[in-house]
């Protein structure tokens, strides 16, 4: 008996290397990673990869967006149906959940922050961020001030889970986390 395994799609298939991509350029940056490693965890060959994406710095941008577009979807999701402050309470409690469920989101992230001294990277991670902005000040209607203030929290509890402290112990850690997590 001949066992035929079925043949992926394309789009799968591209799916498939931007998981790998994602979880290889979170721990290791764009320089740091290689797109050898990004076939291995995919199952394929190298060649298929730039084949897919042509080269890696194209494959990190693709990675880079559509991060920042899983962001925009999760607040999407969560100020579904909502407004005002109502809504930047709900798209911060899912980025919260968000960043405590995924390491490798979380790494991804601050990845992409620091690769912005490359002009064209520079470009995507500001049209990602721009689009978050946009989306939160539009289901939101609140003013610059309120809005910055958002976003600064959400910096802010990047910086608490990148030195692991989403549960903190440690008076001061607790006390920012608890500020985060009041009403803007």
């Amino acid at each position: 008996m001949v066992v035929h395994s079925e043949r992926k799609s394309k789009e799968v298939r591209r799916e498939e290397i931007l998981d790998a991509a994602q979880a290889v350029f979170a721990e290791k940056g764009l320089h740091g990673a290689s797109t050898e490693e990004v076939a291995r965890l995919a199952g394929i060959s190298q060649p298929y990869v730039f084949r897919l994406f042509g080269t890696k710095k194209e494959l990190y941008t693709l990675v880079v967006a559509r991060c920042f577009r899983q962001t925009l979807e999760e607040f999407q999701l969560a100020a579904e149906g909502k407004r005002g402050e109502e809504a930047l309470r709900a798209i911060g409690e899912a980025y919260g959940r968000l960043l405590e469920s995924d390491r490798t989101y979380l790494r991804g992230q601050m990845q992409a922050y620091a690769s912005c001294d490359d002009p064209e990277l520079c470009a995507t991670v500001q049209a990602g961020y721009g689009d978050l902005v946009a989306y939160v000040e539009r289901v939101s209607g609140a003013d610059p001030a309120t809005v910055a203030a958002f976003f600064a929290k959400g910096m802010l509890m990047n910086v608490l889970s990148s030195m692991h402290l989403s549960h903190p112990t440690e008076p001061w850690a607790v006390r920012l986390l608890a500020g985060c997590k009041e009403a803007v």
